[in-house]
């Protein structure tokens, strides 16, 4: 198991990043309290948001060594994160039962959100992609700028609008 001592606390204002593309992967976090987003920026430099992280979340830019990072992971609100050294976290795989876990448990969840994306993406009507996205981000929706969902769900705002006027309908 992992010391205490190797965990340090980090506090983002809202806006500032947490990991940025290009670089390296150096750090791996915990959400304490916070939502962070990930994003990317399309050929026309426009940027496509790929990703929430909230409370609990572990927040992590790649799960393979000595690559550089491909997205940006940005605070949404003012945060705070628990933070560990990324190469010494994954220095402990395949030695500490607790760690290969929470790593592979973190990894499987991140595969299953990727593929659910591209489905949503894909094969899914607007209002069909905010309930997926109600799902998926319980809690979220009063707590980031709905343009930031409609830009996740690949939506335009004024779709997600008539998707959310069409959803509280059918309530």
């Amino acid at each position: 198991m992992l010391k205490d001592s190797l965990h340090s606390i980090e506090l983002l204002n809202k806006e500032e990043y947490f990991l940025k593309q290009g670089k390296s992967c150096t750090k791996i976090g915990k959400i304490e309290k916070g939502i962070l987003r990930g994003f990317i920026y399309d050929n026309e430099g426009e940027e496509i948001t790929t990703h929430f992280y909230q409370e609990g979340d572990i927040v992590i830019g790649s799960f393979l060594p000595n690559t550089t990072l491909t997205m940006n992971i940005q605070a949404m609100e003012d945060s705070k994160l628990s933070i560990a050294n990324y190469e010494e976290v994954m220095s402990w795989v395949n030695k500490d039962e607790e760690i290969t876990s929470i790593i592979t448990q973190e990894f499987q969840k991140l595969n299953q959100q990727i593929q659910n994306r591209v489905v949503t993406l894909l094969n899914l009507t607007s209002i069909e992609k905010y309930k997926r996205f109600l799902i998926d981000y319980p809690g979220l929706l009063n707590r980031i700028p709905h343009y930031y969902i409609a830009n996740y769900l690949g939506i335009t705002p004024t779709q997600l609008s008539r998707a959310r006027k069409q959803f509280s309908q059918q309530m």
